[in-house]
């Protein structure tokens, strides 16, 4: 999360540097023309990172699916939780074996659930790829005729 902020705190100090440098370095050209080939790099940067994200978010969630994430109440919890939550004066009584069962079946659907979980993420995350990455090979042609 630290990161996160630092690269938003520092992204638009570098992408002003950036601009500078590359009007600087074109001074000569007309005005009309950097602002298109700053608007070319930025287009260009933004989908880069866009494709990165979703790679890395694609990768995590693929981690998700291949090992999910415990399930960490434990038996005992459980059984004071199933037992605190009967109503008081019920006479139905479950044995150790019965808990136990449930136990198991609540862990299994908890993993299933995560499993899911990882599978709905990595189809979000393909969306940070397969929409960006034309865009970005479109404005990279460009950038190569531009340059040309």
């Amino acid at each position: 999360m630290v990161v996160f902020l630092l690269l938003i705190l520092v992204m638009p100090i570098v992408i002003l540097v950036f601009i500078v440098a590359f009007a600087v370095k074109n001074k000569e050209q007309g005005g009309e023309k950097v602002v298109r080939h700053i608007y070319t790099y930025l287009v260009l940067f933004a989908t880069l990172m866009m494709v990165i994200g979703g790679g890395v978010s694609i990768f995590m969630a693929a981690a998700d699916l291949a090992s999910p994430t415990g399930y960490y109440q434990s038996f005992t919890d459980y059984k004071q939780m199933t037992i605190a939550g009967k109503i008081e004066g019920s006479k139905t009584e479950t044995s150790d074996d019965e808990l136990r069962r449930n136990y198991e079946i609540y862990v299994k659907e908890e993993k299933l659930r995560q499993k899911d979980g990882a599978i709905n993420q990595i189809i979000k995350s393909l969306g940070f790829i397969v929409i960006p990455l034309p865009v970005f090979l479109y404005f990279n042609r460009l950038r190569k005729h531009q340059s040309e």
